[in-house]
């Protein structure tokens, strides 16, 4: 395995926007889901291009220039967080404050890894992880440190671009549609269109208040430490599984015919194969209950609906559980349907009944906490349209993510470069479950090699 040594810092700088928006200069205030987000890891996505022809000063100063053009739609993520002095006890509060910030923090890193090192690992190497910023942050850092953080890592023949979002700001969707933004302003600065500061579709920046509270949460705690847990994950194995587009057609036409139904999406069939594939390999007790989560946007759920560009959090992490004999006796239509029923269940009432929830009691998520040990969850979305971020370089390699957020059941969903709705899974697994699942007819034979 590749020593994470190997990945050396050339510079790094910080990176305004490049004209300062005038409601930047008022605080900016979160909401409960992103309250609830202080003590979790950044996101942690980036995408691994072929190197391209010319000067890499050249590339970092585009990189670097469209940056500061996009921050000023993005304008909070060149900021830092904040907490007032507490008015009664017992009472902790964070905003962002935009003024008092270098911006976001920008990163030329090199390395003697080939693209082949990487793509054709077996296993992802752990120097991935030395392809991020905040290795191991948690949010409530960035009152200290930058809320967005780029590394760009010059490979031999290639380029990675990595980014680390602070997860008070944003959610899987929001992290993609300030990439995909990042990437069209490149494009259109590439076309000699500098002056055009316009997006195809720009955030909705304004924050989800619930009526009659707010502008500022606070949370029941006088101290950080009351409330902040650094999470370590085990020594996991991560390896991308790839599916292709036929497969995961012919997977959903037999779930749902083995249902007698029309309704269960491709998505929650994959999720119901690696729900049965991973218990089966840690052989549970036939009474151990084990359960599976999806994380959901509640955004197009609400009533009435959030904006679909809205910048913030809006998720949750569905659960359906049952016991490892029960899950495995049965068909795969089985788990599919209890998936099927999570996510339908999942309403605007329900959305609102925990916010409600968080408003009389405020809660912080903590991995350790949020996740049972031997559950599945499956979290990103292979509808995000990853690939189409291009910077000039063309359609990038593979996608790869850092340390946040990895547990022994975590699963990733990606669309895989091929398109047409075939998907990648980064699955992160004990060594020994890994070693099991790999050895599962059911599950190997619907991956592609």
């Amino acid at each position: 395995m590749v020593s994470s040594s190997s990945v050396k810092i050339v510079s790094k700088c910080f990176v305004k926007p490049k004209t300062i928006p005038e409601e930047s200069k008022q605080p900016y205030y979160l909401s409960p889901w992103d309250y609830a987000m202080i003590s979790v890891q950044y996101i942690q996505k980036g995408l691994l291009f072929q190197k391209p022809l010319g000067s890499i000063d050249n590339l970092l100063e585009k990189l670097r220039e469209s940056l500061a053009i996009t921050l000023v739609h993005f304008y909070p993520l060149a900021g830092r967080l904040s907490s007032p002095e507490p008015q009664k006890p017992n009472s902790y509060s964070v905003f962002v404050d935009c003024n008092n910030s270098p911006g976001a923090c920008f990163i030329h890193a090199t390395t003697d890894l080939c693209v082949a090192d990487i793509v054709g690992a077996k296993y992802v190497p752990l120097v991935v992880h030395s392809f991020f910023d905040h290795h191991k942050a948690v949010n409530h850092d960035g009152h200290t440190t930058s809320l967005l953080s780029v590394q760009v890592t010059e490979l031999v023949d290639g380029i990675f671009i990595g980014l680390s979002m602070n997860h008070v700001m944003g959610d899987g969707t929001s992290f993609w549609k300030f990439f995909t933004a990042w990437s069209e302003i490149f494009q259109a600065q590439d076309s000699n269109k500098t002056n055009d500061l316009c997006l195809k579709n720009p955030p909705v920046l304004n924050r989800y208040i619930p009526q009659g509270y707010g502008p500022l949460f606070s949370l029941p705690f006088s101290h950080q430490d009351e409330f902040i847990r650094p999470f370590e994950s085990p020594i996991l194995k991560e390896r991308m599984f790839c599916f292709s587009s036929e497969t995961i057609k012919l997977l959903k036409a037999k779930t749902n015919q083995i249902c007698g139904t029309t309704s269960i999406s491709s998505f929650q069939s994959l999720t119901a194969v690696i729900w049965r594939c991973v218990t089966r390999a840690r052989r549970l007790p036939y009474e151990q209950e084990t359960s599976c989560r999806l994380a959901a946007d509640n955004r197009a759920r609400m009533y009435p609906p959030l904006h679909p560009e809205y910048f913030g959090n809006s998720i949750s992490a569905l659960r359906t559980a049952a016991k490892a004999g029960e899950l495995l006796e049965n068909d795969l239509g089985w788990a599919a349907l209890k998936l099927h029923q999570a996510v339908a269940e999942h309403t605007s009432e329900k959305v609102i009944q925990m916010i409600d929830q968080w408003l009389k009691s405020p809660f912080i998520y903590h991995i350790d906490r949020l996740f049972e040990p031997l559950s599945v969850m499956m979290g990103s979305s292979p509808r995000f349209d990853k690939y189409g971020c291009e910077f000039g370089m063309g359609k990038a390699l593979t996608l790869r993510s850092g340390y946040a957020h990895k547990f022994d059941g975590k699963v990733s969903g990606y669309p895989g470069r091929e398109g047409k709705g075939s998907v990648d899974l980064e699955v992160c697994l004990v060594p020994e479950y890994m070693e099991a699942l790999e050895s599962d007819q059911e599950f190997m034979s619907l991956v592609s090699l």
